[in-house]
């Protein structure tokens, strides 16, 4: 199975071919431009340099979310467009999943978090075989190890994403040496690998929805000025 893969949830983001669960070929985006200024070209591109055709594609991957809310609403557009172009089916993978699935071990507890900016993370605290434990959240680093406490109950965690690298003073101060940081890799691959080994997860494109976690800078605008 062939599973062309995108993520625009970073600002970078990337695109990936996977076959058969092996990432085939993957891009990193250009951070000097927009999303919207390089798709669909990014998809189109690593189609070309990993010598396959759109036709060739089985099925279609995208990370839903969180990250930037813009990047995400292109990012997303641009997969549904090409889904119903082609005929073929999406699996939406969460960035939380993708996190977990790139840290997990089977043995230890996996902490995913995501940059929100504004001095917070989306976060979500999963189990040994990568299930959530505790909602996600989108709060200051400090709070999100407090409200994690009770399930953490001493032990170990693998903490990963770009969130876990920006405040990895926070997380060495609250955890100490019961925490390791783990730097993120590219989620398109590991969408795709995630869409190939679960293929019936895939619906048709208009059932794919944003995963945001909090309201976006515009929501919270409007409600300020009580509209």
């Amino acid at each position: 199975m062939l599973v062309l893969s995108l993520d625009t949830s970073t600002r970078a983001g990337s695109a990936a071919l996977v076959e058969d669960g092996a990432i085939r070929h993957q891009i990193i985006g250009d951070e000097s431009r927009t999303h919207g200024e390089r798709l669909p070209l990014d998809l189109m591109r690593v189609l070309d340099e990993g010598g396959r055709a759109l036709d060739d594609v089985d099925l279609l991957a995208v990370i839903t979310g969180p990250g930037s809310f813009t990047g995400l609403r292109v990012g997303i557009a641009a997969v549904q467009g090409l889904a119903m172009a082609t005929g073929r089916m999406i699996v939406p993978v969460s960035a939380f999943e993708a996190l977990a699935a790139a840290a997990g071990d089977g043995t230890s507890l996996v902490g995913a978090w995501v940059d929100a900016q504004r001095g917070e993370v989306f976060a979500s605290l999963h189990d040994a075989e990568g299930h959530p434990i505790v909602e996600p959240s989108s709060l200051p680093p400090i709070a999100t190890l407090e409200r994690w406490e009770p399930a953490l109950d001493g032990r170990a965690v693998l903490m990963i994403g770009d969130g876990a690298l920006r405040y990895e003073s926070v997380v060495g101060e609250r955890l100490h040496d019961r925490a390791r940081i783990i730097p993120p890799p590219p989620f398109a691959g590991i969408a795709g690998q995630i869409a190939g080994a679960r293929p019936e997860r895939a619906v048709l494109p208009h059932a794919i929805v944003p995963i945001y976690v909090r309201r976006s800078d515009a929501e919270l605008a409007r409600l300020r000025r009580g509209q």
